[in-house]
């Protein structure tokens, strides 16, 4: 009878190695692929892993090592060049590998749920529901409003509209199904077609822009870096958007990365505007099932176009043709917490080993990809000029000294923005500090609020009554006095883009203000919401963190 394989396992825990275990009894060796999900004992617990590889020896005597539960995947989620890129990763940034192949699958698959994604749950009226007495049922306004919303809805209703009315809905549920009045169906899960709206057309490009998408498209189907070096407005979307119709027409898919989810929706729907393909997103504002979804689209080949942030560097593509980095310079591609990885730097890693073109494109480049571009590492590419009838903006400096301010704002500023409002003009406001004051004190003994955990000041969000540290999230609620001397006169300095937004209602009523930074946008849809009211001119002024100041043109 022939041994059991030793199968090395990358477990997620804060450990810098992978785990010795014997495979499971019955399975065939053949089986046992690299990339594979495999549910093992973990300590008193049970944890699932990637398998990495397989050994007939361990560094173990084989009589202490426990046999794996089960095998979760018939064929690898990773193929070699993403297993290698995250070994890589593993050793390069000094992070248990674990942990980082957990980074790289959404949550669900991360539990060991099958790599076919969540059915969804649909509730819907049984005849005997529709049939019900108007009347019925009787003191239980929770099941009344669940039956108002089912009414409405003859194809059923998933969770996330019944969760919203609040309160015991689960039980609620319980209680109209055991009357027979309600029952609950699961649909597959099925690729997310996102249907492309009426196409719009492409508009003829520049002398700089055609040299560079020529540039590009030229090297399909080998690795070259590419340096898009292009001054605001100057249409380096539209390159992109040739270059993907160029992978397209080869049966090739794009990974395209922004640095930021408030820059996801716009240029989604440019995509979808443009391309007839479905285009998926991948970014921590979805739900787990969406995010699976998406992400087993990208792996299957069945969504030739994936847009993500940072951590869609690790997806899987079925038929890589091209990878674009936008605003390659952003801050946001480098991971600050957990696992500390540069995004962009591994996307550029992640193209060569594929052997596809990457696109880096930004107004101000990186100094590291000056320098790459300078020793002949990246081709930079140029579009010095501005697209159509776009001109450079007229700047201008105020000095503020010996002016009265109100809230940050003088009254010179005011004036300007009055006046282009009477003119029917839009304002954008730009200050990169969210929530209501950055700082907090006692004016009668000059106390601080810092956080405890890293001493950073904590940032007043007026509207939650909460102090909250923007370095390492830590939050608490707003004292009512001194905790050292116990005064109440406890003062807010500085501005944010909250106090900015009160100071303007207060200056501009009947105006209508959006505020975009993180607090604003948290919800799903609200970015876009947001959007749409400045694109339609329903929105006057404009105030917000970088998150306004990234592509929104």
């Amino acid at each position: 009878m022939s041994r059991r394989p030793v199968l090395q396992i990358a477990v997620p825990s804060p450990v810098y190695r992978t785990f010795d275990y014997l495979a499971p009894a019955g399975v065939d060796p053949a089986d046992l692929c690299p990339g594979i999900r495999v549910r093992v004992p973990f300590g008193r617990t049970r944890a699932v892993g990637i398998l990495v590889g397989c050994s007939a020896h361990s560094r173990v005597d084989r009589g202490r090592l426990r046999p794996a539960l089960e095998v979760l995947d018939r064929e690898p989620l990773f193929d070699k060049s993403l297993l290698a890129l995250l070994g890589w990763a593993a050793d390069y940034y000094r992070h248990p590998p674990g942990e980082v192949f957990a980074t790289a699958l959404p949550v669900a698959l991360r539990r060991g749920v099958p790599a076919r994604g969540v059915p969804a749950r649909r509730w819907r009226l049984t005849e005997t529901g529709r049939g019900r007495d108007p009347g019925e049922p009787r003191h239980a306004p929770r099941q009344t409003r669940i039956l108002a919303l089912l009414d409405e809805w003859a194809e059923g209703v998933e969770e996330k509209p019944i969760r919203a009315l609040g309160g015991d809905w689960r039980g609620a549920l319980r209680a109209l199904a055991a009357k027979g009045w309600i029952d609950v169906h699961e649909e597959p899960t099925v690729v997310p077609v996102c249907e492309p709206v009426t196409a719009s057309t492409a508009p003829t490009l520049n002398g700089a822009q055609h040299d560079a998408v020529q540039a590009v498209c030229g090297a399909l189907g080998r690795f070259q870096a590419f340096l898009l070096d292009g001054v605001t407005g100057s249409g380096k979307t539209e390159v992109y958007l040739r270059i993907v119709e160029a992978a397209l027409e080869n049966g090739r898919q794009t990974l395209v990365l922004v640095p930021e989810i408030g820059l996801t929706p716009q240029l989604v729907a440019r995509f979808r505007r443009r391309l007839q393909a479905p285009v998926v997103v991948l970014h921590s504002g979805l739900s787990e099932r969406e995010r699976l979804i998406a992400w087993l689209a990208a792996r299957s080949g069945a969504a030739p176009v994936i847009i993500g942030t940072r951590s869609a560097v690790f997806t899987p593509l079925a038929a890589p043709g091209v990878v674009i980095v936008d605003e390659e310079h952003d801050a946001s591609f480098k991971q600050q917490e957990g696992f500390r990885y540069h995004g962009r730097d591994l996307a550029v890693l992640r193209a060569r080993r594929l052997g596809v073109p990457i696109v880096l494109g930004s107004a101000t480049p990186s100094l590291e990809s000056l320098h790459n571009a300078a020793h002949g590492r990246y081709q930079r590419l140029v579009l010095p000029e501005r697209v159509g009838n776009a001109v450079p903006p007229r700047m201008g400096v105020l000095d503020l000294r010996r002016r009265s301010m109100d809230e940050g704002l003088s009254g010179e500023l005011l004036r300007r923005i009055g006046d282009h409002l009477r003119e029917g003009g839009q304002v954008l406001l730009f200050l990169n500090r969210r929530g209501y004051a950055p700082t907090v004190i006692c004016h009668e003994c000059g106390w601080v609020a810092e956080c405890p955990h890293c001493d950073a000041h904590m940032t007043l969000h007026l509207g939650r009554r909460r102090v909250r540290c923007h370095h390492c999230g830590a939050e608490r609620p707003l004292p009512q006095q001194c905790p050292t001397c116990g005064g109440e006169d406890l003062r807010a300095l500085g501005q944010g883009t909250e106090r900015m937004e009160q100071a303007l209602e207060r200056h501009f009523p009947g105006v209508e203000i959006a505020r975009i930074d993180r607090d604003s946008t948290r919800r799903k849809g609200a970015m876009e919401s947001l959007l749409d009211g400045a694109r339609t001119g329903r929105s006057r002024i404009l105030i917000g963190t970088q998150m306004l100041a990234k592509g929104h043109h």
